[in-house]
């Protein structure tokens, strides 16, 4: 099928991109810059000029398109307003993707992040959080997945705290930067707080999947490791920067800092089971070891 994608040049986006070309499909990804149309079309994928903000543009890739697939966010988390503004900018793209794809029977896959319950692991089963900071963007999803009563397969896939790929990507990647700016591979309250986490290659299996065969209204975990402690993953990354591990206030993290310092490991056996994935690469810890000093 020719899929639609925003997002498609990112740490996750990219991954996807390629394991859909490996598997047959066409890509017709959205591009916010000419070296960004100029990557896609490198891999074998078409482009589309436009943001998350270029409404018409984001109408259009889906109408020409038998499924979507959307991953773009503006990741801004230097403020409360940022992230609000990202979020709002995300929900209303939601919005007219979904609404472009009413009555298709078309796939429509977006992403968001494994929900936090106190005590054990999250699973598909619990709901994504629809108040608090980016409580609005568990509204969008759930706006999603309501399409299903409108004829649109719609699902939901899961990411962890850390996608990485070659030691980068999520939370732990931005561990691993404010580390270089600091001078201090830090770590908020006692480390012991879990982060899931999986490896984008296997993400992007989780996404085809999803996009083949979830049933519509569906959510799914791309979780490869079930919970990392945060120290452990600080800890790894001092000794590859050559610094040294300590524990830092939460408020250290800015607007991250109670999410940072929260247990929140997450579960895919149901995913694993249903749906056929497994994930293959490395681990987080593992990955980790990819960061050049």
């Amino acid at each position: 099928m020719q899929v639609f994608i925003t997002g498609g040049t990112g740490l996750i986006g990219s991954a996807v991109v390629a394991e859909l070309i490996a598997n047959g499909h066409t890509v017709l990804a959205l591009a916010r810059s000419d070296s960004a149309a100029t990557a896609l079309e490198t891999v074998g994928a078409k482009a589309i000029r436009g943001d998350l903000a270029d409404l018409p543009a984001l109408r259009s890739g889906a109408a020409s398109a038998d499924g979507v697939i959307h991953l773009a966010f503006a990741n801004d988390f230097s403020s409360p307003a940022a992230v609000a503004a990202a979020v709002a900018e995300e929900g209303a793209a939601l919005a007219a993707l979904g609404e472009e794809l009413v009555d298709s029977g078309r796939p429509f896959v977006t992403c968001s992040g494994t929900p936090y319950v106190p005590g054990r692991a999250s699973t598909e089963a619990d709901p994504v959080p629809t108040e608090g900071p980016v409580g609005g963007r568990g509204r969008s999803v759930m706006a999603v997945l309501d399409l299903a009563s409108r004829g649109v397969r719609s699902a939901a896939v899961r990411l962890p705290r850390t996608v990485h790929n070659e030691g980068r990507g999520g939370f732990a990647g931005l561990l691993a930067e404010m580390a270089r700016r600091s001078g201090v591979s830090g770590y908020p309250g006692d480390g012991t707080q879990r982060w899931p986490a999986v490896h984008a290659l296997d993400a992007a299996v989780l996404f085809r999947l999803a996009l083949e065969n979830a049933p519509a209204g569906t959510s799914w975990h791309a979780v490869g490791d079930v919970g990392d402690a945060v120290r452990d993953i600080a800890t790894v990354i001092g000794r590859r920067l050559g610094l040294p591990v300590e524990a830092l206030p939460p408020e250290s993290y800015g607007v991250l800092g109670p999410i940072f310092s929260t247990d929140q490991p997450a579960s895919s056996t149901h995913t694993q089971q249903a749906l056929g994935w497994q994930p293959t690469r490395p681990s987080l810890l593992a990955d980790l070891e990819n960061i050049q000093p």
